[in-house]
């Protein structure tokens, strides 16, 4: 699935319907990033203190690479 072609209501209801998950290494939920596993091989990221802006949105391979790049440490400020 192309997410830049992605129908704006079927995003709304996917995000209406979505379980977004929290790392287990939050502290209440309340300060950390948040993901849903959407329909489609789309994934949502939005941060837990504004959960009403719009969602980062990744196709499954673009998440991959981003939690990959976390777990070796290619994604800390120099």
């Amino acid at each position: 699935m192309n997410k830049n072609a992605l129908d704006t209501a079927w995003i709304e209801t996917q995000l209406r319907d979505a379980h977004w998950h929290t790392s287990s290494f939050s502290s209440g939920g309340t300060n950390c990033v948040q993901v849903a596993f959407l329909d489609g091989g789309i994934v949502a990221l939005r941060d837990s203190k504004n959960p009403q802006k719009p969602p980062h949105l990744f196709t499954d391979a673009e998440y991959n690479a981003f939690v990959g790049g976390i777990e070796h440490g290619e994604l800390r400020r120099p």
